[in-house]
């Protein structure tokens, strides 16, 4: 049922392309500029303290670390066997790769896909993503698209060689820009208007970027290390150089012993000259141009927010769990409401793990399948629940 859904309004859309006047425009560049320039701020957005390698060890919790509360309570499970279950994930902007998407191209729906994919955005995606160059291809602004199309796309080889999977798909999440593929795939929003709403999002953020440099970096830290006071510390190292509305902080949630902090390009520079103060054992920069998920990315939400209230936002047909505090949404107006923090808000992927895997002992697990390019969802899975991890397999673009 949901993939026919989703189906349905692919090729309806398909048919009406060109013809459609209710299809809201591509915010250009000068007109994400005049947004910016009249942004409004989230009074109850608080700054909160304390792409990742696969190959870093497996860091479990401190020994003796006793979780309390039942996170299971707080996601949607059919009261079926866990086994003819399954959950999807979609990866996030950092997972692309110049050829991505080549080997998709022997699905006709998948072909389908990069087809709308051009007409809607306005340029050859499909180009970008096989040809590169890799520098373009990082942009933002068609870095997000690209990984966000591809991930859908690969729902088409994932329908030919296991159209069971799909079908009794009962929930999915997606890291960070991943949320808004996996609230397609759940029917919440039409792949043409979700794919506009993804170009807004990315120029916005692309240009948040321009207005104040901020970088990110992935951190590994044992049980003695203090990330917080280090955010703590580089946020007031800024504020003393005389820094205007400096930020540090944790902007994902990774798994236990692994976190990526982002900030301003001098609050990392201080974190990386302080790194074995902190007990920071390992310090890696990302290959990203701003700090996302941070304060410093405040001026894309007002122009993505007015955006997503233009659009025509349904309930979604199976459970989307939220970046922001990993739960389910509610209903389409709960989606309308949170889904702009999560440009400011930390990613907690970790916790959005727990709430969907954590079971009781001898309790079967859902299978699991990563839809997209890169197979760092996993990775990070193996860290935080190993045996959720055993069935789970990557359909990689």
């Amino acid at each position: 049922m949901l993939f026919r859904a989703f189906h349905r309004k692919l090729h309806r859309t398909l048919r009406l392309l060109g013809t459609d006047a209710k299809l809201p425009p591509v915010v250009g560049t000068e007109k994400v500029k005049e947004l910016l320039e009249n942004a409004a701020t989230f009074d109850d957005i608080k700054p909160t303290g304390g792409g990742t390698d696969s190959e870093w060890a497996t860091l479990p919790y401190v020994a003796g670390t006793y979780i309390s509360r039942d996170q299971s309570k707080k996601a949607n499970r059919p009261k079926i066997d866990p086994r003819e279950t399954n959950v999807i994930l979609f990866p996030g902007q950092g997972t692309q790769y110049v050829g991505m998407g080549s080997k998709l191209l022997k699905y006709p729906g998948a072909r389908d896909i990069f087809a709308l994919a051009n007409e809607v955005l306005g340029y050859d995606l499909l180009k970008i993503c096989i040809e590169g160059p890799k520098s373009k291809l990082d942009q933002t602004k068609y870095c997000q698209p690209a990984v966000m199309v591809t991930s859908l796309a690969a729902l088409e080889q994932l329908r030919e060689e296991r159209p069971n999977a799909i079908e009794n798909c009962f929930a999915t999440a997606g890291f960070s820009l991943g949320e808004l593929t996996a609230i397609v795939f759940a029917g919440a929003i039409p792949f043409d208007k979700g794919l506009r709403l993804v170009q807004i999002r990315a120029e916005a953020m692309q240009l948040a970027s321009q207005q104040a440099k901020g970088a990110m970096a992935t951190v590994l830290f044992g049980a003695d290390g203090r990330i917080g006071e280090a955010c703590k510390e580089a946020l007031n190292w800024c504020i003393e150089k005389g820094i205007e509305g400096p930020d540090c902080r944790v902007a994902n949630y990774l798994y236990p012993g692994c976190k990526v902090l982002a900030g301003n390009e001098e609050a990392l520079r201080f974190l990386e000259a302080n790194a074995k103060r902190f007990n920071i054992r390992r310090i890696k920069r990302l290959p990203v141009s701003g700090a996302f998920h941070t304060e410093l990315m405040q001026p894309a939400v007002e122009p993505f927010a007015a955006a997503l209230k233009k659009i025509r936002v349904e309930d979604p047909i199976i459970s989307v769990h939220s970046n922001v505090d990993g739960k389910c949404y509610k209903s389409a107006g709960h989606i309308v409401g949170q889904l702009p923090k999560q440009i400011v808000r930390p990613v907690k992927w970790e916790q959005t793990l727990h709430i969907m895997y954590e079971r009781k002992q001898g309790e079967h697990f859902p299978r699991t399948f990563e839809c997209g390019p890169g197979r760092g969802l996993k990775a990070i899975l193996k860290q935080v629940n190993a045996k959720a991890w055993d069935t789970t397999l990557n359909v990689e673009a």
